[in-house]
């Protein structure tokens, strides 16, 4: 009598019997023509070309449906959900805000669709950085002090110490672990479909690129210092003689959003420093007319590095802090740098009388030349001033600086704090101190070698159009009659009419490669084109999307979806950082 005796895997072991008995993936090559060999990672900015080429060989034949060279943006974050268990939950964010889609030719793939063993297969590709991103990029509700445009604007690499790195030198980008922007060119070769309807991918392969896109100057930010606001821009505090003593006056410190600290453009050879000037006017109103002003002690600038992460869009610029502590959907991460300390024990006061005071145009008033408004028990009579002159210049470390940038779920803002001391009166009182915090910007120059989208002709002819056509007369009379005929759209035989839901339906049919369908919403740029809906990969998202019993949020974002969701603690990665602190 025999025994059936059979063994049950399940498991690990089980994929990896099964993985025996499949063939090998092809091997997928990505090159650039522009390698810049002296650095961990290729570094570009915006309009500047990515070119290269996609190697494919494979040990057996495979076939295959389509072939993707894509040049992708995407965002990921994370915030800890605080809690008494001793393991934490977190939410997470994942968003693909940027596809370009290389347009292939179909006489460039084998006929019929395999790839042979032994063949070495080439498909070039071209992308160029764009300048900004399409609405489709970001659909969610906003509030209405929000600029439209600003989650347009490409935001930097930021997060990945290898890609932060200046040549061959690891270099700090003061970003947490829990928020990243990545950049990639991807080649993704697609089999059918998935049991979600997803394309199926056979293999794919990957290269990180650094994008630091060039940045203008902004207008200041409208800081009014309140009590919700981050910034503050003018501080006012009271002098006394001494302890129990009566006041000696009031001391206003007053300061202004600089001028931005420029970067230079990528791979550039110059190594100035990026500086600004700010300026600090200080004013004490003396509460008796024989009462002299404080010596002023020693001034302090450190910059602040703050980057804000969200696993749901953010709604309004990030401008108070405290909206961003202990949330389980929000958090902020913060850095100081120390940038000067100057000694102001010979700085001198300018005494000024009351008509000197009156009110001017508001146009024609320059902080810099300008004398703060009066403080709150100012009553008349002469009073003091004084202007110091605050050089800032960006430290040169192991530290490296991104352009100020707002997204959907990221954003990084700087800002300087300046603490002014005063010598105390007497020894009887401590040394007063005042403090504020005064935005800044940093922006970045383009590669002045780039073209731009449109050439300064082409601008001026648009710009005269558009004054000229103010004037045309305009009519309201109904169109001539060969505009009124019906247009009728007509497929060729090898495309694929419309699914019912409107998207195209996938091509069975592996003959008719030579023409591919367009994909909705689909745009040139330079080249390439940006798809949002057409494209969405298998096990693309799938660590980050959301459980079916709890979600925060799943919002469908122009196809390129950002998904929040629980999800159980994972191991951090090892992550090659900078010495912080």
């Amino acid at each position: 009598m025999f025994t059936d005796r059979r063994i049950s895997m399940s498991g690990p072991l089980a994929s990896r019997v099964l993985s025996l008995g499949q063939k090998p993936k092809p091997v997928i090559e990505i090159t650039l023509n522009d390698e810049q060999k002296d650095a961990f990672c290729p570094t570009y900015t915006s309009l500047e070309p990515i070119q290269g080429e996609v190697t494919i060989t494979t040990s057996s034949d495979m076939s295959f449906d389509d072939l993707y060279i894509t040049f992708e943006g995407s965002i990921k974050t994370f915030v800890e959900i605080a809690s008494s268990s001793p393991t934490k939950d977190k939410t997470k964010a994942f968003h693909t805000f940027l596809r370009l889609v290389q347009p292939m030719d179909g006489a460039a793939f084998p006929q019929p669709p395999v790839v042979e063993a032994g063949k070495t297969y080439k498909f070039p590709f071209n992308f160029n950085v764009p300048e900004q991103l399409l609405p489709q990029s970001c659909k969610h509700p906003k509030e209405a002090n929000l600029p439209e445009d600003i989650h347009l604007k490409l935001p930097p690499s930021l997060g990945d110490p290898m890609v932060a790195a200046v040549g061959k030198s690891l270099m700090d980008d003061m970003s947490p672990d829990m928020g990243s922007v990545a950049y990639s060119v991807r080649c993704r070769m697609t089999a059918g479909r998935g049991t979600s309807g997803k394309i199926r991918v056979i293999a794919e392969a990957s290269k990180k690129l650094r994008v630091i896109p060039a940045v203008p100057e902004e207008p200041p930010l409208d800081a009014k210092g309140g009590l919700n606001d981050d910034y503050r821009l003018r501080k006012e505090k009271t002098i006394k003689k001494g302890f129990l003593k009566s006041k000696l006056g009031q001391l206003v410190m007053q300061s202004a959003q600089p001028t931005s600290l420029r970067l230079p453009p990528v791979r550039s050879e110059r190594e100035a420093s990026v500086t600004t000037m700010a300026t600090v006017n200080v004013r004490f109103d003396p509460a008796d007319e024989s009462y002299q002003p404080p010596r002023l002690n020693n001034l302090q600038a450190k910059l602040k590095v703050a980057t804000y992460y969200a696993s749901v869009p953010m709604r309004a610029l990030p401008t108070n802090s405290n909206d961003f502590r202990f949330s389980s959907i929000q958090g902020l991460y913060v850095e100081s740098l120390n940038l000067s300390s100057r000694c102001l024990s010979n700085q001198q006061w300018e005494k000024r009388e009351a008509s000197t005071c009156g009110r001017r145009d508001s146009g024609w008033s320059d902080l810099k030349t300008d004398i703060p408004e009066p403080s709150a028990t100012y009553k008349g009579g002469s009073f003091y001033i004084a202007s110091i002159m605050v050089p800032i210049s960006l430290p040169k470390s192991n530290r490296v600086f991104v352009p100020t940038f707002h997204s959907c779920l990221l954003s990084r803002t700087y800002a300087i704090d300046l603490s002014l001391s005063i010598q105390p009166p007497s020894t009887t009182v401590t040394s007063p101190v005042l403090h504020l915090k005064v935005p800044v910007q940093i922006s970045s120059e383009g590669n002045p070698n780039t073209l731009p989208a449109i050439s300064a002709e082409e601008a001026t002819a648009i710009a005269s159009r558009q004054a000229n056509a103010f004037f045309n007369p305009r009519s309201i009379a109904p169109p001539s009659p060969e505009y009124r005929e019906r247009a009728q759209l007509q497929f060729l035989p090898s495309d694929p009419p419309p699914s019912p839901g409107g998207g195209y339906t996938h091509r069975q049919d592996l003959s008719h490669l030579n023409t591919r369908p367009a994909p909705e919403y689909t745009t040139r740029m330079n080249g390439a084109q940006q798809r949002f809906q057409s494209l969405s990969f298998e096990n693309e998202d799938a660590a980050l999307a959301p459980p079916p019993d709890y979600s925060y949020s799943s919002i469908s974002n122009g196809g390129a979806r950002i998904a929040s969701s629980v999800a159980s603690p994972q191991p951090r990665p090892n992550r090659i950082d900078a010495a912080r602190g």
